[in-house]
């Protein structure tokens, strides 16, 4: 009996290719994502040799599809911080409440303080500014140069500038802190104890050559400088406003004096210089010699309510979030210079903050730009920092230190729509 095994079905070439067309389009998924990961839709795949469905044999396994990819490009790289300097944005609108009409009035009531003051001490706009600052922003000032400079013309010459109340204090080593603050008596006829106030009762005053009283006075005048306020025996008094201290001093001159120390240092916002004037300026002045006293010559173009008036619009000045940052960075690198001891407290951030708000308005803007800051950053930040023996054995000055630290830090990029 014949062994009869099962008739094989015939197959030919053209059963194969149409086989495996036919798979290829059944599984339409994984075609497109094959097409979408090599970056080419739709593409030609060569058709490889596989297994073939051969009867009786169990079916080939499908593979996995491939998850489906929404865009061909490559995903996005990780954001990087931006690098310095940041763009600073414009101001948005309504960020700053001041009107066009309020800084003009404020930029036109500053100049005519400016310009009045520069009556008094002749081709010296640039000091003249910073100390006209420092009164609208309501700190003390500290004006440090050579004898027959006009310190003490200067100091003079703003105070009469401004209708408010005004003393001037000569000081001496033999100065009391009484003689400043004042003193409480025993009043005979009434029997009882009274306060007399000393000459710091008064809107603007002048300490002349104050390194020349000793420490004990010194230190008198730290409450009232950062408080505005003055205590004896136990009371409190408030002293008028606007409320400003003008100091002089002399550099070089040791015999008789006392280095103000620290603490009193960093109470004041601005410390400046007048430095010699110019030839042309040297040479108007001896035209005018028969001019003794230039101060007694000018008259208040304002008055104290007008200083308070420009010192609340100075608040409004609108300041970016990128001009914050560049002000702490600037204190922030006094504090990690290699010539520098003893960097700038959290007050020196404040006073640049508070006179960059006054200077802009000054020029007619309602927001800080970084040349504002810049502007600002020596005679705010010199006087509170230290240097190192190092620094000082080279003849480096504070000045130069911040000013080179003014080049080290990037500034914000200021945009183009500003």
């Amino acid at each position: 009996m014949a062994n009869h095994e099962p008739e094989q079905p015939q197959i030919t070439e053209e059963t194969v290719l149409s086989t495996e067309a036919g798979g290829l389009a059944a599984d339409p998924l994984a075609a497109a994502a094959d097409a979408t990961v090599l970056g080419q839709s739709p593409v030609q795949v060569r058709p490889t040799a596989t297994a073939m469905p051969v009867p009786g044999l169990p079916p080939r396994t499908a593979a996995p599809a491939v998850p489906s990819v929404t865009s061909p490009v490559a995903p996005a790289a990780t954001p990087r911080t931006p690098s310095r300097p940041t763009a600073m944005p414009q101001p948005a609108a309504g960020a700053s409440t001041l009107t066009a009409d309020q800084i003009t009035r404020f930029s036109t009531q500053f100049e005519a303080i400016v310009r009045n003051v520069s009556q008094v001490v002749v081709g010296k706009e640039p000091p003249v500014r910073q100390c006209v600052t420092a009164l609208v922003a309501g700190g003390h000032i500290l004006l440090e140069d050579y004898p027959g400079t006009g310190k003490t013309q200067l100091a003079r010459g703003l105070a009469r500038s401004i209708d408010t109340s005004f003393k001037r204090i000569q000081f001496t080593p033999d100065l009391l802190p009484s003689d400043v603050v004042g003193v409480t008596f025993y009043d005979q006829k009434t029997g009882e104890f009274s306060f007399r106030k000393g000459p710091i009762f008064a809107s603007i005053v002048l300490a002349d050559e104050i390194n020349r009283a000793s420490p004990k006075t010194q230190s008198a005048l730290l409450e009232v400088m950062e408080e505005q306020k003055v205590t004896v025996d136990g009371a409190t008094y408030d002293v008028p406003q606007p409320f400003a201290v003008i100091a002089t001093q002399n550099p070089v001159e040791q015999l008789g004096t006392y280095k103000l120390p620290e603490a009193q240092m960093d109470r004041f916002l601005i410390k400046t210089t007048i430095g010699y004037p110019s030839h042309e300026s040297s040479v108007d002045i001896l035209r005018q010699i028969n001019i003794g006293d230039r101060a007694t010559h000018v008259s208040p173009v304002a008055t104290g309510a007008d200083v308070l008036a420009m010192r609340t619009l100075a608040q409004s000045v609108h300041i970016d979030d990128a001009i914050y940052e560049y002000i702490v960075r600037l204190v922030e690198s006094t504090r990690h210079h290699e010539s520098i001891a003893v960097g700038s407290s959290m007050r020196g951030a404040l006073a640049l903050t508070l006179c960059a708000r006054v200077w802009a308005a000054a020029d007619n803007r309602g927001y800080v730009i970084p040349d504002d800051v810049k502007a600002l950053a020596v005679p705010v930040l010199a006087h509170r920092v230290l240097l190192t023996s190092e620094a000082l054995f080279t003849a480096l000055t504070a000045e130069q230190v911040v000013a080179q630290i003014l080049e080290e830090v990037p500034a914000p990029a200021q945009s183009a729509a500003i």
